[in-house]
């Protein structure tokens, strides 16, 4: 045991209480304003404690204590006068029993009663040793070059939500030591896969610090997801390579703008999901790491009796009803923008985001006002998980302005048309209409309208990180998460999934040829609706997570993308890619923005026969064939999509083109169905017939 040197602050201390975190004094009030002093002002708000003190350690040096002898609102600030980059530190609540600062040990920081130090809310990067957390002060200069956010428009944007970790792990081509790291997620090989993809925007799961639940721990297992942030300022470091981890935070954090850097280099957003809903506290049970200690009921929501507020299902819900709270998210949103160049945010839970002092969604919560006023988040990507756990959590569409959802009523619509209507209708039973496939496909504009959005508000989505794969959607019925040791009783039970006859793999052939096909019925209606389209990774190679629809503590093969190349896997990639390459040109001139009102001007809908479908056609569960004739914006059309969801082949009529006296000649660009290689590139005019095949859809240009 040592004991730090105490340093009492100085009667000329003139610190700020803005901004918050450690940075660089001001000029005029510390008469060392550069950035190679170690001079730090340090700024926490911690309104739940009468004073704070700062522990640190400078790089090569002792553990030292010093209070920071201002309050401001409940900000705690002073003037430390040797705390460089590179220095670990935390606060603590000073005793005011003591006139002497606690003993420090050697190996790591523990005050009498084992309470650990409190990390910094505006922590930039996390050290942690033997489960000991500290943060880190650290600078921001990086070789940027000519980089700059890409700012893609919406309506060229195609999403691929991957896992930094599981992206590259078992690539053969990336070097194993660079396997499942940032420098992995950039590596050529991996670049090259999703530009010939045709990839625009790479989301990426969480890689804010995260730490893994206790029952994960004692199950021996991890929050592979990493939707439990601890630390909304500083990237994860156990994504970095190992070299960068032994080289100390800076290295990480350099390893993560390279990435960055190299991904828009190759034309690719960089999209963050950000879990600012909850923290890695938990409970009021759980561990305190840093807001818990510093004020614990203003940073979560209570009720009126101190009682925690759950609308997440974590533990705890951070309270955007307290500005501080609102101003931390906002500060370390503009941080990954401005320090990282990152393109855009996936809001986890984000209606628990937006919950007024009455607990209920507000669409114009003082949060999403804020964002709209700000000059550098206002010009980002912001997409809404649009829903949570609490009451009134389903806000799908009613997000303002500025904001676009993950809309789960594509994602219920699709797998309903495709596989739960289909497996009714192989039991002897009957499926639904057309009518919410053909809602979907066209942008789900009704549901967009009301909040003055329109169809680029949605992302639409068959499958995502929380779920079954692609394939896993087609091949079981029902969810096997047996490895995640809760007895099957997590991940959802709703799945509208088909397994087609047999749960799991089989190897008889017929089987296997129907789910190749519902696949690709179910990304190509992906691919070409109005909106935004989202593929989860590896569902372009067929990827299986043997059942399981919650693989959020599978830091294995279960979770990562198996890039073993199979007849099965390679078919997928080719229709994936087929599809978002005809998506680009067939859409390229589609108008996603027209109001519902004007729907009739660039949509029209016709029955098999030719004729505009009539509403006994919308609402008969017997009638499961339409033609989508889509307009563009110089009055021209930009082709036709024809769904047969019936089990047996059908004949239609091609519909004559409205204001059109000659008749029009249509090509089929994609089949779904097993005869595309035979059948692409015929033509047929418009009030001729042409066959489509049972269950399958396929795409003509005009």
């Amino acid at each position: 045991m040592v004991m730090p040197l105490f340093d009492t602050a100085s009667t000329t201390d003139t610190s700020t209480a803005v901004p918050l975190g450690v940075s660089v004094p001001r000029p005029e009030t510390s008469g060392a304003g550069h950035h190679g002093t170690a001079r730090a002002n340090v700024a926490c708000y911690a309104p739940g404690v009468p004073s704070l003190e700062i522990v640190y350690i400078a790089p090569g040096g002792d553990w030292r204590v010093q209070a920071l002898p201002n309050v401001t609102h409940g900000v705690h600030h002073g003037i430390v006068a040797d705390l460089p980059v590179g220095s670990r530190y935390g606060f603590r609540p000073a005793s005011p029993e003591q006139s002497l600062p606690l003993a420090v040990p050697t190996r790591d920081v523990d005050d009498a009663g084992g309470q650990p130090l409190l990390l910094d809310p505006y922590g930039r990067a996390i050290d942690q040793r033997d489960g000991f957390l500290t943060s880190v002060r650290m600078a921001s200069a990086f070789d940027w070059g000519s980089d700059a956010r890409l700012g893609l428009q919406w309506r060229n944007t195609i999403i691929y939500e991957a896992h930094v970790r599981g992206q590259s792990m078992l690539h053969p081509d990336v070097p194993e030591e660079l396997r499942g790291t940032y420098a992995g997620m950039a590596h050529p090989a991996v670049i090259a896969h999703l530009q010939g993809l045709g990839i625009t925007s790479v989301q990426l799961l969480p890689v804010h610090f995260h730490l893994d639940e206790p029952h994960l721990q004692d199950l021996a297992l991890t929050n592979y997801w990493g939707y439990n942030t601890a630390a909304f300022f500083a990237p994860h470091p156990g994504y970095a390579t190992r070299a960068a981890q032994d080289a100390g935070p800076q290295a990480v954090q350099d390893e993560f703008k390279g990435m960055v850097k190299l991904l828009h280099a190759a034309g690719l957003e960089v999209i963050l999901d950000v879990v600012y809903n909850h923290t890695a506290e938990g409970g009021p049970d759980g561990q305190t790491l840093s807001f818990r200690g510093l004020g614990e009921d203003r940073y979560y929501r209570t009720d009126g009796n101190g009682r925690y507020l759950d609308t997440t299902g974590c533990g705890n819900s951070l309270n955007f009803g307290e500005p501080r709270v609102v101003q931390m998210v906002l500060d370390s949103l503009r941080y990954w923008v401005d320090e990282f160049h990152i393109d855009g945010f996936r809001f986890d839970l984000a209606v628990t985001l937006c919950r007024n002092a009455a607990n209920e969604f507000d669409p114009r919560h003082p949060f999403l006002v804020a964002i709209a006023a700000d000059p550098v988040l206002s010009d980002v990507k912001l997409i809404a998980e649009p829903w949570d756990v609490g009451y009134g959590g389903w806000q799908t569409g009613r997000f303002p302005a500025g904001w676009v959802d993950w809309n789960d009523h594509f994602r219920d619509s699709v797998r309903s048309f495709w596989l739960a209507d289909r497996a009714a209708i192989d039991a002897g039973g009957q499926g639904g209409s057309v009518a919410r496939l053909a809602d979907a496909l066209s942008g789900s504009a009704a549901l967009f309208e009301g909040s003055g959005r329109s169809r680029l508000a949605s992302v639409n989505l068959v499958t995502a990180h929380d779920g079954f794969t692609l394939h896993d959607l087609v091949s079981f019925d029902r969810k096997h998460n047996e490895a995640n040791g809760e007895q099957n009783r997590d991940g959802h039970g709703d799945n509208r999934s088909y397994n087609h006859g047999v749960e799991g793999p089989t190897e008889n052939g017929a089987i296997l040829a129907k789910r190749a096909q519902s696949r690709r019925n179910l990304m190509a209606s992906l691919l070409v609706s109005l909106g935004v389209p989202m593929i989860t990774a590896g569902d372009e190679l067929a990827r299986t997570q043997q059942g399981n629809n919650n693989a959020y503590c599978q830091d294995n093969a279960i979770a990562w993308l198996d890039w073993t190349r199979t007849p099965e896997s390679e078919e997928m990639l080719r229709s994936t890619t087929r599809y978002i390459r005809l998506r680009k040109e067939f859409l390229a001139a589609q108008r996603h923005d027209f109001p519902v009102r004007d729907e009739q001007s660039y949509l029209y809908w016709f029955d098999q026969s030719g004729q505009p479908m009539s509403m006994d056609a919308w609402n008969n569960p017997q009638h499961r064939v339409v033609q989508l004739l889509l307009g563009s914006d110089d009055g021209t059309l930009a082709g036709l999509v024809v769904v047969n969801g019936s089990t047996s082949d059908v004949q239609i009529t091609l519909p004559a083109i409205v204001g059109s006296a000659a008749p029009r000649m249509f090509e089929l660009r994609v089949t779904t169905s097993p005869l595309h290689e035979l059948r692409k590139g015929g033509r047929v005019a418009s009030g001729e017939k042409d066959l489509v095949e049972a269950n399958s859809i396929s795409i003509y240009r005009t």
